[in-house]
């Protein structure tokens, strides 16, 4: 039996029953658009997805076995697949799943895809397979590690992120940025030992060039392991105990430090044949605020995309967002003019960004405005505050990214 159509389209399987487990090791998170599943098929890691409309129908628990009968399966997508496998199982409005409280087939508990960071390096930008990485934290947002380290919870949050320098054995240091609901795994984690961890496993990453340096981003399907979680995380942390003085030969600052880039060589930059999105750190003075387009915009409050104007209440612009109702919030969209001793360029200032440059949030001097101006609608647009205005003249150093530079 081939249970993958020749086509790629959609067909039913001609044995609509398979044994599947999720496992201590399966990629399990929910997205807006599908939840991406990796399960063990008697033995085999097969990518399984649960349509939008369907997630939170099946309730899996790590661990369990399953028999799972009405599905679909066709061929693996090209584009960030998490299994090795040529076929994806999806699961349907009649996929029916019960326990094997005494399944027939032994499935390994762990199964992790593990690659160096060459192999990262070579696949790049590429949209590839999504692989696992396993080493030790060398600074957490830009902090040495401590027996005493503490996170900041409320920054991680504003900001969506946070970023790890970690270090897989005597090799480079690399920045693994974790994103939204991973990075609120790792917090969690993180605070939960009672000490401080070392050791980092995170699955499903993906390696971009930023700043035209090699980085790994979490994904939707990412998850976290640290220390003793599971076996790869436990002997690598063996490893780490009877080798510290080997894995801390490198200065993680040293190695991750940015190079600095002038505007005319961000230009140049933008201007070449094939060149992919950047971040470029850059030291420029502010000489306006552009104000022939307004300096922010109102956003969902839940995905921070732009929200418009329905008939009775603030729609999301973001299909994938499933809020019925959206509170808007005031986010930075500011233009500034800034130039240095090469060039003169618009940068544009988005989010977190903004209130890094005038400390204050953007719904706080929206806010501040109305308050002032009782009488003003709410269909008249903020000028731009005073908080913006008295950065006219400063001299700024920030990363930048290639597209939001005109």
């Amino acid at each position: 039996m081939d249970p993958v159509a020749s086509s790629g389209a959609r067909t039913p399987l001609s044995h609509p029953t398979i044994r599947v487990t999720l496992t201590a090791a399966v990629k399990c998170c929910s997205s807006e658009t599908v939840s991406p599943k990796r399960i063990e098929v008697e033995g085999t890691a097969i990518q399984g997805f649960i349509p939008a409309g369907r997630v939170g129908t099946f309730k899996l628990i790590a661990g369990s076995v399953y028999e799972l009968t009405n599905f679909f399966g066709s061929r693996n997508k090209e584009q960030y697949p998490v299994a090795d496998h040529i076929a994806i199982v999806t699961f349907t409005w009649n996929t029916d799943l019960s326990v094997l409280d005494d399944p027939p087939v032994r499935i390994p508990e762990d199964r992790f895809r593990f690659r160096s960071l060459d192999e990262f390096r070579a696949n790049c930008d590429s949209k590839g397979g999504l692989y696992d990485y396993v080493g030790h934290i060398r600074l957490l947002n830009g902090q040495t590690l401590t027996d005493h380290t503490v996170l900041d919870e409320v920054d991680i949050t504003e900001k969506r992120h946070l970023c790890v320098h970690v270090q897989a054995h005597e090799g480079p240091v690399v920045k693994l940025y974790l994103w939204d609901k991973v990075a609120a795994e790792f917090c969690q984690k993180f605070k939960s030992y009672g000490r401080t961890p070392k050791v980092l496993l995170v699955t499903t990453v993906n390696p971009k060039h930023l700043g035209g340096t090699l980085a790994l981003t979490s994904m939707s399907s990412s998850r976290v392991f640290m220390d003793e979680d599971v076996q790869p995380s436990k002997d690598y942390f063996d490893w780490l105990s009877s080798n510290s003085d080997i894995a801390n030969r490198v200065a993680a600052d040293v190695v991750t430090k940015p190079e600095a880039a002038t505007l005319e060589e961000i230009f140049f930059y933008i201007k070449q044949q094939g060149s992919k999105v950047a971040w470029f750190e850059c030291t420029a003075t502010i000489d306006d605020i552009v104000q022939s387009s307004a300096w922010y915009y109102i956003s969902c409050g839940g995905c921070n995309s732009k929200a418009v104007k329905g008939p009775t209440s603030l729609i999301c612009n973001n299909k994938k967002c499933e809020r019925s109702e959206v509170t808007g919030v005031a986010q930075y969209l500011t233009k500034i003019s800034v130039y240095d001793k090469s060039e003169q360029a618009v940068f544009v200032i988005l989010g977190d960004a903004g209130k890094e440059l005038t400390g204050k949030h953007a719904a706080e001097l929206v806010a501040n405005y109305y308050e002032a101006n009782e009488g003003v609608g709410a269909n008249i647009g903020v000028p731009a505050p005073q908080a913006l205005l008295d950065t006219i003249g400063q001299t700024q150093n920030s990363s930048s990214k290639s597209l939001l530079i005109t």
